[in-house]
């Protein structure tokens, strides 16, 4: 019996586990990756609705920049690059380089910050009065905004068989002067100053005028569209630059004779752009118009000193003249005709 014992074979069972079928947990952890994926997805998608061109561009600035954020030993500790002198740019709004930029005060920032809400605020003004203006809904199409880094600007463009000017002419149609109109209403609610500048297409003038090129036709359509802004209410001293370009700054550069080069473009400038080109804050400038305050020398906006009130004299009757006796003559007689006479003068009533 011991013999047999020790022959007998082992068996050992071995379970082999299964994955569990859906009771796991693996493909849990996969969906939870999944769906947090997507929700960073979405929501990416959903920031890039909701900001303007301008941050999304700042933002782009952040990232194939990273040293404008290291602080010391980098360009800056601010991550906007904001300070240094602004290079002028070769249109309105193209890109600038711009050197290093320095620390910003944080109260200066939240300036910036406002004033890049209000303009963002006005776009969305201006965005609605054009659905809502019968004068502007037919011309949606030839009217581009967007806010570049001088401010918010309005382009006014042309489209086939619709210009805004007659051919070769600083004329404007009367659909562009109603649309100049409406736009100053908006545009006069904020106190920056306006450029306007006047584009062409890239064919050469040919209007049979001795010196008169390209050059000249757009800037005296800018200069027309500034004097239609200033009928629809717009003040003199919002104008802080009025300039043509010719076709330097096309809009569409892949066809230089496109009829949407051929446009003005209104721009309402930031405060930095302001102090590049020199102008002064509208706070600290005063009225052009010529008015009688101004003529007196009084500064507008300020009330004119209290007359001063000069008492009127009235006439005081003369005293009459006390009848004195003349002296007898030499000879002892009475005072002769001639003095009576004087006397009767001197006495009456017309002689005081």
């Amino acid at each position: 019996m011991a013999v047999n014992d020790k022959k007998q074979p082992i068996v050992v069972k071995k379970i082999k586990k299964g994955g569990g079928g859906h009771h796991g947990g693996a493909w849990k952890v996969a969906y939870a990756d999944f769906v947090t994926a997507m929700m960073a997805f979405f929501l990416l998608m959903w920031l890039l609705g909701s900001t303007s061109e301008n941050d999304r561009e700042i933002i782009a600035d952040i990232f194939q920049n990273p040293s404008a954020i290291q602080g010391p030993g980098g360009a800056s500790t601010s991550m906007i690059k904001l300070g240094g002198a602004m290079e002028v740019p070769r249109g309105e709004g193209d890109p600038m380089t711009t050197p290093p930029a320095e620390t910003i005060p944080p109260e200066d920032l939240s300036e910036l910050i406002e004033e890049a809400a209000q303009l963002d605020e006005l776009m969305r003004k201006i965005k609605e009065q054009i659905e809502n203006t019968p004068s502007l809904i037919d011309f949606k199409d030839q009217l581009k905004l967007d806010i570049t880094s001088e401010g918010l600007r309005i382009q006014i463009v042309d489209r086939e068989n619709r210009p805004m000017f007659d051919l070769g002419s600083a004329q404007l149609k009367w659909y562009t002067k109603e649309i100049l109109h409406e736009l100053a209403k908006t545009i006069s609610q904020v106190s920056n100053h306006i450029s306007v500048t006047g584009h062409t297409d890239a064919t050469t003038f040919s209007g049979g005028r001795a010196n008169y090129t390209n050059w000249e036709l757009s800037a005296d359509r800018a200069n027309a569209a500034r004097r239609e802004l200033k009928i629809g209410g717009m003040k003199p001293e919002r104008f802080g630059r009025v300039v043509g370009l010719a076709s330097s700054v096309l809009f569409d550069k892949q066809n230089p004779n496109a009829p949407v080069n051929r446009r003005i473009s209104i721009v309402v400038l930031n405060r930095a752009t302001e102090r590049a080109i020199g102008l002064e804050t509208p706070e600290a400038t005063t009225a052009v118009d010529e008015t009688p305050e101004d003529a007196m020398g009084v500064t507008a906006g300020t009330p004119p000193p209290a007359a001063t009130t000069i008492p009127v004299m009235k006439p005081v009757p003369a005293a009459p003249l006390p009848a004195t006796p003349l002296p007898a003559s030499e000879g002892g007689d009475a005072a002769t005709d001639l003095e009576r006479e004087l006397l009767r003068a001197l006495e009456s009533p017309s002689a005081r």
